[in-house]
Formats: C-alpha cells, structure tokens, sequence
C-alpha cells in the first residue's frame, strides 16, 4: 500500500474518528502507529489536517483550504459566469481539471437557474473546500422551485415536481433553457440536494424525498447544495455519454427513481400513479425504471407501464432494475398478459 493510499484512507476518516484516526487507521491498515503517526503530521504540515489538543486528548480535523460567502444581485443582465470567475474559481486552486469542471459545470447552471426562472431578487452563495470535499450552497428567495414546477406543469401536488425534476428534460422556458442542468448536476456530483419551504430531496447513491414539515406555503425559498471529493475521478463526459441512447448525440436516456412517485407512505398500486410516473417519458429512447426502495407494486400499476404504454409507445424502450421478487412478479404478469379473446 502507497503512501498515497494512507493519506487518502485518514483524509476518508478523519472526521468520524478525531481522537483515535491514529490507532484506527494501523489497525485497518495493519501499519504501525509510528508510521501513522507520520503521515499525520506531514498532513499538518501540508495544510491539509488541523490538530488540537495534548498527546492523550489529542484531535484531528480537516483543514479548510478555502471558504467563502458572498452576496449575488439576480438582475436580469446578471452574468453566472462571471460570479464562477471572480469569486468561485479563485477558491479552488490545485482541484483537478474533471472536478474543477464538474463544479463549474453545477455552479453556472443552478445560478442560472436562480437568475432566470426563482423570481428572486438575491442568492447567497457559500463555498468550502477541504482535502475531503467541495461543497457549494446557493440560497435564492424567490418562490421556491417546487412552486414554480408545479405552478408552471399545473401539477396536482409540488412532490410531483421532485419527481419530474429527477426524470429530466424539465424547463418552464423551453426556448432558452433544455432542462438538463439540474439533471446532469444530480448525477454528476457525489452529493446533490434541494430544499424548498417542507420538500427535500437529496440524490446520494440514491433518490430519495423526506418532507420536515416546517416550510409554510408562504415561504418560498430554495437551498441547493452540490458536493464532490476532489480526489473524485468522474467527468461530465462520462455522465453525460450514460444518458446518450443509440447513434445520434443528445439527451435521449434516463433513470427514473420509481420510489418518488410514492406521496408519504402510499403503495404504488393504481393507474393513476402509473400514468404520473409516465408523464413526458415518451421524450427519451430509452427509460430505465429504478425500484430501489419500492417493497411492492399493483397489478394496475405494473400492467399500465408495462404492457399499455409500452404497446402505444414501441419506439420507447423499458427496462426495469433493482426489482425485489414481488416487484418482478407484477412485471412478469405485465409483459406476459394476453388479452382474453374477442371471439
């Protein structure tokens, strides 16, 4: 194992284990505490650990390498570029080129977003870069990007703009805007959320919805945050080429997480809840169906899927995964269904 190796494995760490990262990582690595013990201070003296405290109460923290909060004004002629030149790029000297662009990349595009369509007059904008993560917020106070779906889609509930948002190809100005930034930035970093007034969503592994039930319907505002390592080996053309169905170049392939067409603690059983789950799918070439975190579907949910769109629909292609065995059964009854006969 490299020197490298160690280094990264107490970065990785250090912060669920500040007192003992030292016994842990020669335990775990099966190195002596000696050797540990120098690599964590060569860590110190590279500015990439902080530490406190004598011998036996001795605590080791992440460095914060650079940090920053600023105020952004969402005029109309107001530029993202310029506020990802003058104010964030400078934070993030000795990033990587992939997760610098990734960054720039999810910057640009949820300030835009905050610009064009929040209907807010300000964002607050923090940054904080450690050996172990970049994290961006962006606070706007418009009316909150749950609202504006759901206003703009004529949606009957704002959780179904959650799910929408996850599907793709989503913009309420279709002539300026693809609706792939959100998408894309999703997907991109290791840690992606929104919070808008009792709606959270989060994407980490997994798609998930958690409501905390403290906004108010008159209190719109919207926090985004995006996290990446900046050690990640990831790259905007590798996510982007995973959403690239077929020959032809473009947006053409998604991944829908079937567990946010759930409201609350709901099974997934009707038509209609089927239908919603469709709704604008019939965009894409090709749509995967993601049952993590679903224990079970209806035979009405699984047949409307399954079997009616896709017989209306053959140029779309669905492919279900993470299916459990009643999950699949209900598939297997849909795709193998024959109508009784007509005779």
């Amino acid at each position: 194992m490299s020197n490298n190796d160690i280094k990264q494995f107490i970065i990785e760490n250090v912060q669920k284990h500040p007192r003992d990262i030292a016994a842990y990582t020669a335990t775990t690595k099966n190195i002596s505490r000696q050797a540990v013990n120098r690599h964590l201070q060569q860590l110190i003296a590279d500015g990439v650990l902080t530490a406190s405290g004598k011998t036996r109460s001795r605590e080791y923290a992440l460095a914060v390498m650079a940090q920053s909060s600023f105020i952004f004004l969402l005029t109309p002629d107001a530029q993202e570029d310029v506020a990802w030149r003058d104010k964030v790029r400078p934070l993030l000297t000795g990033v990587p080129a992939n997760v610098l662009g990734i960054c720039q990349f999810g910057f640009t595009e949820m300030l835009n977003n905050a610009i064009d369509h929040s209907g807010g007059t300000i964002a607050m904008i923090t940054v904080r870069y450690t050996a172990d993560l970049i994290e961006i917020t962006l606070f706007d106070d418009g009316v909150g990007i749950f609202n504006k779906i759901q206003q703009s889609f004529n949606l009957d509930d704002k959780r179904q703009a959650i799910l929408e948002l996850a599907k793709g190809k989503l913009t309420t100005d279709p002539k300026r805007h693809t609706g792939e930034g959100i998408f894309f930035s999703i997907r991109v970093f290791d840690t992606f959320s929104i919070l808008s007034e009792d709606l959270y969503f989060s994407h980490q592994e997994r798609d998930w919805l958690l409501e905390d039930g403290k906004g108010t319907e008159k209190n719109g505002k919207t926090f985004v945050t995006l996290g990446i390592s900046p050690t990640s080996q990831r790259t905007m053309k590798e996510v982007i080429d995973r959403f690239e169905a077929g020959e032809e170049m473009g947006f053409s392939k998604t991944i829908i997480p079937v567990a946010l067409a759930k409201y609350g603690d709901e099974n997934l059983v009707s038509r209609s809840q089927a239908k919603r789950l469709l709704t604008r799918i019939n965009r894409f070439r090709e749509v995967i169906f993601d049952f993590q975190n679903v224990s079970t579907v209806g035979q009405a949910f699984a047949d409307e899927i399954f079997r009616v769109f896709a017989q209306d629909n053959p140029d779309v292609q669905l492919t279900p995964i993470h299916m459990n065995v009643d999950v699949q059964h209900m598939y297997i009854r849909a795709i193998n269904y024959v109508p009784p006969s007509q005779s």
